[in-house]
């Protein structure tokens, strides 16, 4: 007997859940087409435009060396919490990205660099 009842509710619940979501549509279609549909509100692809890395230019196709000791060329691809920025976001090639990330952590050594913010606000050092 208690089979019965255990199915029964079981059977009741799933047509209770049925009734209360359906909305008359088909399952899964929205009646819109997604972000790249066709010819409807789909966004246009544009390609992002290749940055050319700044010491490669500068130096005509490779550098040889970045100078640790150049702080005001090195704070530009350092954060305001002074982390090295990634190479997305300053346009670096990955062999001026090594040497540059080199630099940087030797000027740290020196200290012509602050490792952290409070390292920076002990001593006073000041991010023009």
């Amino acid at each position: 007997m208690t089979t019965d009842n255990q199915s029964q509710t079981a059977t009741s619940r799933e047509n209770d859940q049925g009734s209360r979501f359906s909305s008359g549509r088909p399952q899964g279609s929205s009646g819109m087409q997604g972000r790249r549909g066709p010819g409807r509100g789909g966004r246009r692809f544009f390609p992002p435009r290749r940055r050319a890395c700044g010491f490669c230019v500068e130096n005509h196709g490779s550098i040889s060396y970045i100078d640790y000791k150049d702080v005001s060329k090195l704070r530009r691809y350092i954060s305001d919490r002074f982390r090295i920025d990634p190479r997305r976001k300053t346009g670096t090639c990955a062999k001026c990205q090594r040497a540059l990330s080199r630099a940087i952590k030797r000027a740290r050594h020196l200290a012509l660099i602050p490792f952290t913010t409070d390292q920076a606000r002990l001593t006073g050092w000041r991010y023009d």
